[in-house]
């Protein structure tokens, strides 16, 4: 999740997308969302949840970006609503734009980019401790190209709850939802592909038509290269892999 994302969501400067997109009916989801913040677009959900009833294997799931957790929690209840047991994990190193820089967040006079920083990690955990309890996924506190370095050398990390997780191997689902430039989002998917295995799915955030991030450009080309199918543009591009 980047912070020019969370910007234009806050003016309401977000591009038109369609509202015309498959969902799914869930009291619990609708109060998660009250209570947990987060951007989760309704159709990511609807994709998530057809990822889960299909999912062939008991691979891990990845997720690439987790903000305050809303997306956590909804694939966690996904996993409880669809029966598995896969594994979830996530990564986040919650570092947005400016922060490199240090000073206050945008224009304030009072709140800093480290104070924002800790605050939301700290609102991940508080939400993913209440919500996902029963069944607590794996965060690891790693930018998406480190946390694939980890993987591909099935290294051994310790998570932000404090438990030993072995990374590596195939992977079932993965939902894109880091930064939203063609160089991050271009690598994300190269790194997914590495691992994702035949049957396998890939959802990417902000990926609608005309949404202006350029992930747009990214599922161009995963459209052309032919090794994927097209599940939904729900309105985000939503593949499995062949």
């Amino acid at each position: 999740m980047n912070l020019q994302k969370i910007i234009s969501a806050l003016r309401g400067t977000q591009p038109d997308i369609d509202t015309s997109c498959k969902t799914i009916q869930s009291v619990y989801i609708n109060w998660l969302k009250f209570a947990n913040a987060g951007m989760l677009h309704q159709g990511n959900i609807w994709c998530m949840d057809y990822a889960l009833r299909n999912i062939e294997s008991n691979s891990p799931i990845i997720e690439i970006g987790s903000f305050c957790g809303l997306s956590t929690n909804v694939i966690t209840h996904l996993k409880e609503k669809n029966n598995l047991n896969n594994s979830l994990i996530s990564c986040d190193k919650w570092m947005f734009e400016g922060a490199e820089q240090g000073g206050f967040l945008g224009d304030s006079k009072t709140v800093t980019h480290e104070e924002y920083h800790a605050y939301v990690k700290e609102s991940f955990i508080r939400n993913v401790r209440m919500f996902s309890r029963y069944d607590l996924p794996y965060t690891i506190e790693l930018i998406s190209d480190d946390f694939f370095d980890a993987w591909e050398a099935e290294n051994t990390r310790t998570d932000i709850f404090e438990r030993e997780i072995n990374l590596g191997g195939p992977v079932s689902f993965c939902y894109i939802d880091g930064n939203h430039t063609y160089e991050f989002a271009k690598r994300d998917f190269d790194n997914c592909d590495k691992f994702l295995e035949e049957g396998g799915f890939v959802l990417f955030d902000d990926s609608s038509d005309g949404s202006g991030w350029e992930v747009c450009q990214v599922v161009q080309e995963v459209m052309a290269s032919n090794r994927y199918e097209l599940i939904a543009k729900n309105p985000n591009y939503f593949f499995r892999k062949k």
